[in-house]
């Protein structure tokens, strides 16, 4: 599953590069076109606008044969003028060689050699006065011949301006370039896409090993007490005219494993609400209306609640809370997470330990430390003893090593209200929790 959806994550990105590129591109091609179109038609008027000047000048002045300026002789074909006639070039600007004519009423055209930087064969120039004696003046262009053309009427005269589509032709190039930097580009990404690939896909590795993890964790743990409880009703089936007396071992046994799975079902129910509060809360709606709680009074309860069985168990149960200390939040959350972490080092003091409790303001926060003696969480397992379902001796019983979920209730109820719940152990210090709630 996870290979699919990485693939599905690299080919995503990659057609969304590849669109984008692809646009970009294409615009600044659209944009490069459009520029060298208008430049063209910016030669070809200037052309214009310098014969049509011309003209003027000698308006009044001998005239030379049946209508030819002196010195305007068309240049012979498919020869160029030189490219500083009809169009001076400046610094940084494209020199655009142009052929300019004048046409009479009847079609024929005439070179104005003095104002042409290029010379056009003699069938082209035939075919393209065909299609343009009677077109509409403006710029446009003849693709079947490759020419773009400006027909304007000046000073009584009708000019024809010509320039070759190649010198619009730029954009091919630079599309031809971005094409092959759009390639470059992609092959760059792909590489990079497979590296974060495994980086973004790890938080859902992660869960998809963790949800792995917890549904055989508690297959394993839901099934033990379901075998011993149909186990004891088999025995018990076997001689129904026995008394219900005389079958309580069963009866008994059935009962506790019965308890112990309802204790099992309730912690996974707690976990599953809180972890839908918060969705919830991560998702704008509205949170579970908290309350002022008294933390010291909450504190010293649940010391009292578990003096009795430090008792039992011969360990010396302590306490030092400082009072008045107040905090917005769940006082029966609050309390679960207190009396988790107390029964949890009660558990595994050592013979004739101390389990020490200790509530204090911390700045801005209330700090919870519950300390017990004992031989130390070896560095292995320190990291994972609030994954859910984790048990450091990895003994699947629900006896005295629990289900391994009290602990991950305890740091998600410490999460829910702001705070943190953090784990040290050494041999000289023994293991140690330590909660911390911001304070109201």
């Amino acid at each position: 599953m996870l290979k699919k959806l990485r693939i599905k994550f690299i080919a995503l990105n990659m057609a969304t590069v590849a669109v984008v590129l692809t646009v970009v591109f294409a615009a600044i091609c659209v944009v490069n076109h459009r520029q060298s179109v208008a430049t063209v038609d910016g030669a070809l008027n200037q052309a214009i606008a310098q014969a049509s000047e011309h003209q003027g000048r000698q308006m009044g002045k001998d005239a030379l044969g049946e209508g030819q300026p002196d010195g305007e002789q068309p240049a012979p074909d498919g020869v160029a003028a030189p490219p500083t006639i009809g169009g001076r070039e400046r610094s940084g600007e494209q020199v655009i060689p142009v052929a300019l004519f004048s046409m009479s009423s009847d079609g024929d055209m005439t070179a104005l050699g003095r104002f042409n930087t290029a010379s056009i064969s003699q069938d082209v120039l035939e075919q393209a006065g065909e299609q343009l004696v009677g077109a509409d003046e403006g710029f446009g262009s003849l693709s079947d011949l490759g020419l773009f053309y400006m027909k304007r009427q000046s000073g009584g005269v009708m000019y024809l301006a010509f320039a070759d589509m190649g010198s619009a032709s730029g954009w091919r190039v630079l599309a031809a370039t971005l094409a092959v930097v759009e390639v470059a580009a992609l092959a760059v990404f792909l590489v990079i896409s497979l590296f974060f690939s495994r980086w973004a896909l790890r938080p859902v590795a992660r869960a998809w090993t963790q949800q792995r993890r917890f549904v055989a964790d508690a297959s394993h743990d839901l099934k033990t007490p379901l075998t011993v409880i149909l186990a004891n009703t088999s025995i018990a089936l076997e001689h129904p005219e026995r008394s219900v007396a005389s079958q309580s071992q069963w009866l008994e046994s059935t009962q506790h494993e019965a308890d112990a799975m309802q204790g099992l079902v309730g912690d996974l129910l707690t976990l599953a609400k809180m972890d839908e509060e918060e969705a919830a809360a991560q998702s704008g709606t509205a949170r579970p209306a908290l309350e002022e709680v008294d933390l010291s009074d909450v504190i010293e309860g649940e010391v009292l609640q578990f003096e009795s069985v430090a008792f039992e168990r011969g360990v010396k149960l302590g306490s030092q809370v400082e009072p008045g200390i107040k905090l917005r939040g769940n006082e029966q959350r609050l309390r679960r997470l207190a009396g988790t972490l107390i029964d949890n080092a009660c558990k595994y003091v050592d013979d004739g330990g101390a389990v020490a409790v200790a509530l204090s303001r911390a700045g801005k926060q209330a700090k919870l430390e519950v300390r017990n003696t004992g031989a130390p969480i070896s560095p292995e397992d320190l990291p994972h003893v609030f994954d859910r379902f984790y048990r450091a001796d990895k003994a699947r019983t629900g006896g005295v090593g629990g289900y391994g979920l009290g602990l991950a209730i305890a740091r998600a109820i410490a999460e829910e209200h702001g705070g943190a719940l953090t784990a040290s152990s050494t041999q000289a210090e023994g293991t140690a929790f330590t909660a911390t709630l911001p304070l109201k």
